[in-house]
């Protein structure tokens, strides 16, 4: 229901010790067997008291994490992603924005259980987007010159701040100025490492 970049959890022993043990050990057998990988390979990593765990391996960004990423990543991510297809991502260099990014997904009343679909989202026409803002659809569609709601998560409202506290406060302040009586998000986002 929501998602941070950096997360201060996340150390660069438990990093590396995820990337040797689970990615690259996932990557070499799949070359192993003939099957070389070449694309996005998302991990989903769960932190236990004995270190990493994966809990699974995705061929794709996962969102909400991916808004976040890419918030601190920007237009290089398309270099990054041609220089994968291209064979030259070995020498591609990667530079994080130094801030912090966080995003606050909006849902559908209901979800993840049932939840209705076609209720009319306003006031997004009024929100900044730019390199520190941003609100990715994931479950809208344009009709009759409306914005509704078709899936249960919606919306994944994003900002980027200095500080965490600073990127959650303007994700926050976006969310509250969105008009969509039909959903809701969690208002906890990135409590634990603030």
């Amino acid at each position: 229901m929501g998602a941070y970049s950096p997360a201060p959890i996340l150390t660069s022993g438990i990093a590396q010790q995820a990337y040797e043990e689970m990615i690259m050990r996932a990557v070499r057998g799949m070359a192993e067997e003939g099957h070389p990988y070449v694309g996005v390979l998302y991990a989903g990593l769960m932190l236990t008291s004995t270190g990493p765990r994966l809990v699974e391996f995705n061929a794709r960004f996962g969102d909400p994490e991916c808004q976040v990423l890419m918030m601190r990543l920007g237009a290089q991510a398309l270099d990054l992603l041609l220089a994968c297809a291209e064979g030259r991502l070995a020498d591609a260099r990667v530079s994080w924005a130094e801030d912090h990014a966080l995003t606050v997904v909006l849902a559908a009343q209901g979800y993840p259980g049932a939840y209705g679909k076609g209720s009319q989202i306003r006031g997004l026409e009024e929100l900044p987007e730019d390199s520190r803002h941003m609100v990715f659809h994931a479950g809208t569609a344009s009709r009759d010159g409306q914005i509704i709601a078709t899936g249960g998560r919606v919306l994944n409202v994003t900002a980027r701040g200095a500080t965490l506290a600073e990127a959650r406060a303007e994700a926050y302040a976006l969310v509250d100025r969105i008009d969509w009586p039909g959903g809701f998000c969690r208002r906890d986002i990135g409590w634990r490492a603030l």
